[in-house]
């Protein structure tokens, strides 16, 4: 695969999607940069990839931060000299009805699943412009494909993330993006729901046949490994037997 010796930033990478991605992607040689705010658990994931031979720079990232965004993406350019891709994977997912009026789990969904998806984009962007060449893999979900209640807000911003990565692409002939729509996936996301009444039904209901995170990981190392001519937009991943 077109991945090693890539240099690869990855946001939220200290559980779920984000953690298997690295993981993945150190096996195909790939030299990572992890952002997240749990540093300990970024520093024992970065201490898995060095003892297998890999190579993982570490640093504490709030995507909501731009100033942290950006410091993220000089310090890996820095390190490494390029940005080859940027994984942008953090988010949160914390379900209500709208007439539960949780306009502080509103904010905090558009903070990260949208402004964080933009930071990233923002200090990136002029990286892999000067370079002639670059991808950025935004995680979005089935989510931004079909609304479902108690997700509207959660949704609406996995739709802005469509919307931003097709913009992006149609403007910038000189790098690839990537979406990758994860079904139901085994993550923390369901940690974010306040309601414990509404967290059990999610668990219970919509969550009963799980992918494992390594199969997103497998999906963002196809996409990335990948020849330089081609560009694998869209990538939806459902377990086989979900339905929505």
């Amino acid at each position: 695969m077109n991945i090693r010796d890539k240099v690869i930033a990855i946001t939220g990478a200290s559980s779920g999607i984000g953690e298997a991605t690295a993981l993945r992607l150190a096996e195909h040689g790939a030299r990572l940069a992890l952002g997240a705010r749990r540093t300990e658990r970024l520093e024992a994931l970065a201490a898995r990839i060095r003892d297998c031979g890999g190579d993982a720079l570490v640093q504490p990232l709030d995507v909501t931060r731009r100033d942290q965004v950006e410091r993220f993406i000089d310090n890996t350019v820095a390190t490494y000299g390029r940005l080859d891709v940027l994984v942008n994977n953090a988010g949160v997912m914390p379900l209500s009805r709208m007439v539960d009026l949780k306009v502080d789990e509103w904010e905090r969904m558009v903070d990260v699943n949208i402004k964080g998806v933009l930071y990233g984009i923002a200090a990136a962007l002029p990286v892999m412009q000067a370079q002639h060449a670059g991808h950025i893999v935004n995680v979005s979900s089935v989510a931004g494909r079909h609304v479902f209640p108690t997700a509207a807000v959660y949704c609406a911003s996995k739709f802005a993330v469509h919307a931003l990565s097709e913009g992006l692409r149609q403007e910038s002939p000189f790098m690839r993006v990537t979406v990758i729509a994860p079904g139901a996936v085994e993550s923390e996301l369901t940690g974010t729901i306040s309601d414990p009444v509404m967290k059990k039904e999610v668990d219970e209901v919509f969550r009963r046949d799980l992918l494992p995170a390594d199969a997103i990981a497998r999906a963002i190392a196809y996409a990335i490994g990948q020849p330089d001519d081609v560009d694998v937009n869209e990538l939806v991943v459902r377990p086989t037997a979900q339905a929505y």
